[in-house]
């Protein structure tokens, strides 16, 4: 049964929501730092076995050995080469998994609208690639077992104009395997969704770093283009995923949600 309870600082509204994930096996990937390393410590509060996913060993070390139990497992994995699902293979052998938290993704620095089809792909392939070939590993086992929660970390980016254009292009392709495959599945109680956050802080990203370098820019843009006035939080994407990852979402298949604070303009949203 989802609790909720809310609770009021500094005029920001929080939200801790308990979810019984005892013994489930969760496959996180990009869970180094950021709003997997989030979602990586309230699936331990709650009581699962995770499987954390990440390209660079220092945060993935230092998680580890913060939450660390004998059945969670911590491998080192850049899902950019071409290997990766060889890797992840191997570490989930003979393990039912039950939830996938799809989290990896960004623009890989590709920033020009003019770029070559090539880095394009690229881009496709860190955002949406990666989460087709991890799904298609679990997906047979979940049909099967009548039960399985996928979830993906897509993007506001995915509805408007608000990034490169390839990372843009990215997300909404995202969406619409998440739309069209969530469906297929959902007979089997398998459901798929995707996440749409906003402007998120997290500590050592893009806006923590534009604080530092330019605050009156950072305070424009959050009186200009955010209705809520702030940054969203790790912890309010983590919830989101959290509630998507439980019984409670069996009936959203193939759905996607804003949790934006009000970032975008967009109507219609699958």
């Amino acid at each position: 049964m989802m609790v909720l309870y809310l609770y009021q600082k500094k005029k920001i509204w929080s939200g801790i929501l308990r979810f019984n994930f005892e013994n489930k096996n969760v496959l996180i990937t990009g869970s180094g730092r950021g709003i997997g390393e989030q979602i990586v410590n309230d699936f331990k509060k709650s009581g699962a076995n995770v499987i954390c996913i990440s390209k660079t060993s220092k945060h993935l070390n230092k998680l580890k050995s913060k939450i660390g139990e004998k059945k969670d497992i911590f491998s080192v994995i850049n899902l950019e080469k071409k290997n990766f699902l060889t890797k992840i293979k191997k570490i989930i052998k003979n393990k039912n998994i039950q939830i996938v938290i799809n989290n990896v993704g960004g623009t890989l620095n590709i920033t020009n609208p003019l770029t070559s089809y090539s880095e394009y792909l690229k881009v496709f392939n860190i955002n949406l690639g990666v989460a087709v070939e991890i799904n298609n590993l679990v997906l047979p086992n979940m049909i099967k077992n009548k039960y399985g929660r996928i979830v993906h970390i897509s993007s506001i980016s995915s509805l408007e104009n608000q990034g490169p254009p390839s990372y843009c292009a990215a997300k909404a392709a995202l969406n619409a395997y998440v739309r069209s495959v969530g469906r297929y599945v959902s007979k089997n109680n398998v459901i798929m969704t995707s996440i749409l956050p906003g402007a998120v802080l997290t500590r050592g990203g893009y806006w923590d770093k534009k604080m530092k370098t330019d605050n009156s820019f950072v305070r424009k843009y959050l009186k200009e283009r955010m209705a809520s006035q702030r940054f969203g939080s790790c912890k309010e994407i983590s919830n989101f995923a959290l509630f998507l990852s439980s019984k409670e979402a069996s009936f959203c298949p193939g759905s996607s949600f804003l949790v934006d604070g009000g970032q975008g303009r967009v109507f219609n949203v699958e």
